[in-house]
């Protein structure tokens, strides 16, 4: 009776080994690395605000995808998981949520600190 509790403890530990090990990290960099990076990597640069906002102004090259969609987890599909996405919002919130559930889906994330106020604020 031990031997089988002890096994179901490890088999359960493993098991929690395995999952924590399938969501990938997520970096947060200031906009001046984030800037660097977009230009010196290939990468899929991905704007999750709403059609709206990023029609007003986004990063050169940016892909909307809106985190507030109900197709969200949908479209993110699309991306390519061997490569990272760089993500941003307008001030972070979202592209936080949106990292999140970018990396347990698969994702290697990199997100913007401050989003897309931060960048224009690093423009002026």
């Amino acid at each position: 009776m031990k031997n089988i509790i002890l096994t179901a403890i490890l088999v359960m530990f493993s098991f929690f080994k395995v999952s924590a090990q399938e969501v990938k990290a997520k970096e947060l960099v200031n906009p001046i690395a984030f800037e660097q990076q977009i230009a010196s990597k290939k990468v899929q640069l991905i704007d999750v605000r709403t059609a709206k906002e990023y029609k007003e102004g986004t990063i050169l090259n940016a892909s909307n995808i809106d985190f507030l969609d109900d197709n969200f987890s949908k479209n993110i599909e699309q991306l390519n998981k061997k490569q990272p996405v760089y993500i941003f919002c307008q001030s972070g919130k979202r592209s936080a949520a949106a990292a999140k559930k970018m990396q347990e889906a698969g994702f290697e994330v990199v997100e913007l600190d401050g989003g897309y106020k931060a960048w224009k604020a690093e423009k002026n």
